[in-house]
């Protein structure tokens, strides 16, 4: 077959070029990523959506070129056709046609089957965390230490259907202009607006019917003294019912009883301070309206704001990414030997160089290295001596678990992002359940920890004292502090630093 005159132009040279070149760089870069151990992201990006979007452009720059050189040529020499004329019966042009849908044909296959491959590439894990790295970087390293780790991102953040995809690559296309030019805040502001709704996502996996009941939870901490005393206690948590039977009829997660509906507004986009509660029992029709007595909102201001129905994120609102406090991981490193916990002071140490907010990576990673060695040159000069390489070991742990806990760069860490998950570094729980929240007949909602959790062990190793599972302790502080802990929330000395 030969090849038509109109196809001897510059822009149908340079489109076939072009199309080559990359169809050429696709298989080496293919081969290259099936040969080498590692996933990489620019890679990825490269052969599922920059090359073959340069490919469709030189494979359409060919006839286009190809138009346009038979328009001046009509212009030269008017035949009175408006088009070119295909003659089947003419063997030159069926060739021509069958070579057209023959290659036509083979692009089409290609370009599904690439279109399939990008379409799994933007839906993985790697492109949703490496590809704006310095800005996901916070995100994607508490995600990969969390327990949804093996839950990929799109299952939380777009789940299934295809217009929540839709709207999901809208949202992606504001989000990559403002990666490009540095238009997003630090840190990122949370609650995503628009976010799914949880009943379809979360509960996918985590269905209301599929609550167990009560669950033990063990905890150990560290006191900020010579050999950093343990503090144990244990919870029973009562996460579902007493017995199974009761389904949702008790426990924490009857806030998510099918046959209940609870509504409530926040002031502000952080949900840190609710004034309003509204209980409605679907089965019964019972209605009840509770008001924060020490901060009421005038009708007016109950009118302008959000009515937000309560769902899983109002209390799980760090399912994946969840930033834990210095005093919290330093408790986990101690534990896990990341830290030795053999090396007298270190905890009250690490908690104080943990308190400075550093600037960049590296000025932290310093001023920790710094700050411990000065802390036991100035009080402890014979144990900097005598325990050199527990106090290297102790610095490197305490960078490391830093490192996944706090972003400069972001300013994202457990100031920025409160876990609303208990009460103790935010108001969490007593959020609503402040004692303080009452309605007009009377009823209250109670601040009473056992509706959540019984004590059934608490103290240091010297010190310890436990109950039955059927019974609880009263809650003993640590340290004496005598009834504040009644008087007072908890965020008032332990919100995160």
């Amino acid at each position: 077959m030969r090849i038509p005159k109109s196809a001897f132009n510059w822009l149908s040279a340079t489109g076939l070029i072009l199309a080559i070149n990359c169809i050429l760089l696709m298989i080496v870069l293919f081969v290259i990523s099936m040969t080498v151990s590692g996933s990489n992201t620019y890679l990825g990006i490269f052969i599922y959506i920059v090359l073959p979007s340069i490919l469709v452009i030189g494979l359409l720059l060919i006839p286009l070129g190809m138009l346009f050189n038979m328009k001046k040529a009509k212009k030269m020499q008017d035949t009175g056709l408006k088009w070119p004329v295909l003659d089947m019966n003419n063997p030159k042009h069926r060739k021509t046609v069958l070579v057209v849908s023959t290659f036509t044909l083979i692009f089409i296959l290609i370009s599904a089957m690439g279109g399939y491959q990008a379409y799994h590439y933007t839906e993985s894990v790697e492109f949703c965390g490496k590809l704006c790295h310095s800005v996901m970087e916070p995100e994607y390293t508490t995600y990969l230490n969390s327990p949804h780790a093996r839950v990929r991102c799109v299952e939380c953040h777009v789940g299934e259907g295809a217009s929540w995809y839709v709207k999901s690559k809208l949202s992606g296309l504001y989000q990559v202009y403002s990666v490009l030019f540095h238009k997003y805040p630090t840190p990122i502001a949370t609650p995503i607006k628009n976010l799914r709704p949880a009943r379809e996502t979360c509960e996918k996996c985590h269905w209301p019917q599929k609550f167990y009941e009560k669950k033990l939870r063990n905890q150990r901490g560290f006191l900020s003294d010579s050999t950093n005393s343990h503090w144990n206690i244990a919870l029973l948590m009562k996460i579902g019912p007493s017995y199974s039977a009761y389904g949702l009829r008790e426990g924490i997660h009857w806030h998510i009883n099918p046959d209940v509906a609870i509504e409530y507004v926040a002031p502000a986009d952080d949900r840190e301070t609710i004034p309003w509660v509204k209980m409605t029992n679907k089965k019964t029709g019972e209605v009840h309206i509770f008001q924060d007595q020490d901060n009421l909102i005038s009708q007016n201001q109950l009118d302008s704001l959000e009515k937000r129905n309560m769902d899983c994120m109002d209390c799980h609102n760090r399912p994946s990414h969840s930033y834990k406090s210095p005093n919290v991981y330093m408790n986990n490193a101690l534990l896990s030997g990341i830290v030795p916990e053999e090396l007298p002071f270190i905890k009250k140490a690490s908690l104080r160089v943990l308190g400075t907010v550093y600037s960049t990576v590296d000025s932290a990673k310093l001023e920790i290295r710094n700050g411990i060695l000065s802390y036991y040159e100035r009080k402890y000069p014979d144990i900097l001596k005598t325990k050199a390489d527990l106090i290297e070991k102790a610095i490197t742990g305490i960078q490391g678990e830093y490192l996944k806990n706090t972003f400069p760069a972001m300013k994202a860490s457990s100031v920025s992002y409160l876990n609303h998950i208990g009460h103790l570094e935010s108001d969490g729980c007593f959020r609503c359940h402040s004692g303080r929240h009452t309605s007009e007949d009377g009823r209250s909602i109670s601040k009473d920890c056992n509706l959540c959790h019984s004590i059934i062990a608490q103290g240091s190793s010297t010190d310890f004292t436990s109950v039955s599972v059927m019974d609880t302790l009263e809650f003993r502080h640590p340290i004496d502090i005598g009834t504040v802990w009644k008087e007072s929330n908890c965020t008032e000395c332990h919100r995160s630093m």
